[in-house]
């Protein structure tokens, strides 16, 4: 349709001024669906101070998991990391605080099935594999563990606002996460909204283009998407 109107135009200036807004428009509508936002972090802060009407809560870590999609441009891929350790405050019914450790030897593939490529893919992503000196990802053997440790908690429009220290490869960040906390007979779940985060900034740099200039098409996308969902009971 473009070239059929531009050929009713005699004037150059005018061929070249629509071509130029064409492009232009073209290349906004191609960045603006291929850089979505990740979350904003900053200094890890200190985490929250406990009182004497706190009580400390348990988790359910059968039905407590981090959900994480990661994206490359042949395709995605997606999974959870379980928890290892946890302790909830709660103070009046409502959650206060807490820490909660990342099992980071617990990564599984979810989207692919055994044989299929699933072995293989965690354990290039926990950098266990047989080309472990080459995979830049979480490096479990030297980075068992991963945290969150909430620093603070505000409601802002009906949503739970989570600030917390997440610390992966012992580099922590302070990130603020927004999230539901549904009451429930003995205690309560915390679900967050989808959020992203960059990788690099906590020096989980494989395939990055960002950090590496010749890999072409051989790319993973340094935001990966991830979900929280917490049951804390007493």
């Amino acid at each position: 349709m473009v070239s059929v109107c531009l050929h009713k135009f005699k004037n150059k200036k005018m061929k070249k001024a629509l071509l130029s807004t064409v492009a232009l428009a073209t290349l906004g509508i191609f960045v603006s669906c291929k850089n979505e936002a990740s979350t904003a972090t900053s200094e890890a802060q200190e985490s929250v101070t406990s009182v004497d009407s706190t009580q400390s809560y348990k988790v359910d870590f059968e039905n407590s998991m981090v959900e994480w999609k990661g994206s490359k441009p042949t395709g995605v891929h997606t999974g959870v990391i379980k928890f290892s350790d946890a302790t909830a405050q709660v103070v009046d019914g409502k959650l206060t605080g807490g820490k909660f450790v990342l099992d980071m030897n617990s990564i599984t593939v979810t989207d692919l099935k055994a044989g299929d490529g699933k072995e293989d893919l965690e354990s290039h992503l926990k950098g266990t594999g047989e080309k472990a000196s080459e995979d830049h990802f979480f490096n479990v053997n030297k980075y068992p563990k991963g945290s969150f440790e909430i620093t603070k908690i505000t409601e802002e429009n009906g949503k739970s606002m989570i600030t917390g220290n997440l610390t992966l490869k012992e580099i922590s960040k302070s990130i603020t996460v927004p999230a539901t906390v549904t009451a429930e007979e003995g205690g309560m779940v915390l679900k967050s909204e989808p959020f992203m985060i960059d990788r690099t900034q906590w020096n989980i740099n494989y395939a990055s283009k960002s950090v590496f200039d010749d890999l072409k098409d051989k790319f993973v996308d340094d935001n990966v998407e991830l979900i929280v969902i917490l049951k804390i009971v007493k």
